[in-house]
């Protein structure tokens, strides 16, 4: 079964059902598992991707949390609220409770955890109720969490060989895609082929569009859910058979919007998610990375992306750190 052609996107509810079955992983590794594709990054993956390090140098691909953030309030998402608890002016003005001079400050901060540079974990997105593994969304996520698949489970695990698509690079003009540009299997195969690299089992791949360094330069604008360029829906049996063990990008969605269904939100994810078992990542800043790539001409490299162990979390901040 092939992914989708252009006309199916006139039967968007049996193109959805047909892709679910020919993608699905329920059942691979076991009726109790908890991570998905992560399986795939096994120890040898990861002594792979630590091999990889030979500059020592390092970037965050991370924005920064705070209140200058892209969200708009979309289903109640706010950018973080950091509030300090302790400052030196409260040591200045006596108010310190400590003994011989002793001051500090501490700080606490509010925010969604899916806001900015995050993971969304298996918990995150149904497809008709169900959700990772073919388990009964209801009883998997409720108002205590993700009682299953808590985003937790995955922390140890997101380590391992990073590889950059810069499909914007590639691509586009200036290296950009404009918004609402739908990145095939073919864009994204000649993209490695152009940089030399191959995107296979266990890796932790990263698809630059060039959409984030358009919003730096124009304001965030509709960042957080507008159009942006994505990958299409028929990359569903990509994403699946290359078997990678996870996929971000500097995007807000990952898939092209607006979707290419007509009365559709998010038909990839609904794919991804609930049955291939895909660690999707957005939000990421890979700007700098791609940079550094193609100056030295590398696009393979150390990558730590572990997510906080929140316990039944459905997404998780992060900080990724790749290393060349």
């Amino acid at each position: 079964m092939t992914s989708p052609d252009r006309a199916d996107f006139t039967d968007p509810v049996g193109a959805i059902a047909r892709t679910a079955t020919s993608c699905s992983n329920w059942g691979r590794w076991g009726a109790d598992d908890v991570l998905g594709t992560l399986n795939f990054l096994d120890e040898a993956k990861r002594r792979e991707g630590a091999a990889l390090v030979r500059r020592g140098a390092s970037f965050s691909l991370s924005q920064r949390f705070d209140t200058h953030g892209p969200q708009r309030g979309w289903r109640r998402r706010s950018n973080p609220v950091h509030t300090m608890l302790d400052t030196g002016a409260d040591f200045a003005l006596g108010n310190h409770p400590f003994p011989h001079g002793l001051g500090g400050a501490d700080d606490v901060i509010s925010m969604p955890l899916q806001c900015s540079t995050q993971w969304d974990g298996l918990g995150h997105i149904f497809d008709h109720g169900k959700a990772w593994n073919g388990r009964d969304a209801a009883r998997v996520v409720t108002s205590e969490g993700d009682l299953v698949t808590g985003i937790e489970h995955m922390a140890p695990h997101v380590a391992g060989r990073g590889v950059l698509l810069d499909v914007g690079r590639v691509i586009g003009d200036d290296g950009e895609l404009p918004d609402g540009f739908a990145i095939t299997e073919e864009h994204l195969t000649a993209t490695a082929v152009a940089h030399g690299v191959r995107a296979g089992r266990g890796d932790i791949v990263l698809v630059r569009t060039g959409q984030l360094a358009r919003t730096r330069r124009d304001g965030w604008g509709d960042y957080a859910g507008g159009p942006a360029p994505g990958l299409s829906f028929t990359t569903a049996d990509w994403l699946h058979g290359t078997e990678m063990a996870a996929l971000a990008t500097d995007t807000w969605g990952f898939e092209v919007r607006p979707n290419e269904f007509e009365h559709a939100f998010q038909p990839l994810h609904q794919i991804a998610i609930p049955h291939i078992g895909l660690l999707i990542g957005e939000m990421w800043d890979l700007d700098a990375l791609a940079d550094d790539c193609a100056a030295d001409g590398v696009y393979e490299f150390w990558l730590t992306a572990a997510p906080l162990p929140i316990t039944g979390a459905v997404g998780s901040p992060v900080n990724p750190v790749a290393v060349k």
